[in-house]
């Protein structure tokens, strides 16, 4: 058996990523793949108790990454890499392109410490693809209605954190694809396939 793909998709809160979870996953799934569905922070029992205290609980810089990757080791050790192993493909709502964003260009964590935490915590795991999800920030605030401790922040975190996402999209142009979130739900399904039919 031949292991399976991490597709993630990442975006400002807002920009509509999390509600194409279902039209990725339905993609796949019409190729014959056997899709799971996850989330970061979160995607375990012990991850989304850290998802609340995270989203709802303000804290150190420092504390809150090490916590995202304190869920991210339990994401990937309990369900990712098992998944990847046994053929099935992964689709998880954000995953550590979003602490790159977030915590580092948003919160001002330095790059290098963050790669530290990443090669130990993800062990050489990278996605396979990622799509990033793109709005301006005034489109993904204005689509916002209750909103968690991020989605709380100012519009200059935002641009913070968009600038970060595209210059990924840039450096990795292989492997991270923007998709023009303002476009139709037919016009980014489209966009979307495409992009899968590149892996798939």
């Amino acid at each position: 058996m031949s292991n399976g793909k991490l597709i993630t998709l990442e975006g400002i809160d807002g920009a509509g990523k999390s509600t194409h979870l279902d039209t990725v996953a339905a993609l796949l799934r019409s190729r014959g793949k056997d899709v799971v569905l996850t989330r970061e922070p979160g995607g375990t029992p012990l991850g989304e108790k850290l998802r609340a205290v995270l989203l709802s609980q303000k804290m150190d810089l420092d504390t809150e990454t090490l916590l995202m990757f304190a869920a991210r080791r339990e994401h990937i050790v309990q369900v990712i890499a098992p998944a990847l192993a046994g053929g099935r493909w992964v689709v998880s709502d954000r995953f550590t392109d979003a602490t790159y964003a977030y915590q580092g260009a948003g919160g001002g964590m330095e790059k290098d410490r963050i790669a530290v935490l990443e090669r130990w915590v993800n062990s050489g795991l990278a996605p396979d693809l990622t799509l990033v999800f793109d709005v301006p920030v005034d489109v993904a605030l204005g689509r916002l209605s209750k909103r968690d401790r991020f989605e709380s922040e100012g519009e200059a975190y935002f641009h913070r954190v968009r600038a970060a996402y595209l210059e990924r999209a840039a450096a990795e142009p292989r492997r991270v694809r923007v998709v023009d979130g303002q476009k139709a739900m037919a016009e980014v399904k489209k966009e979307v396939e495409k992009y899968i039919s590149s892996i798939c």
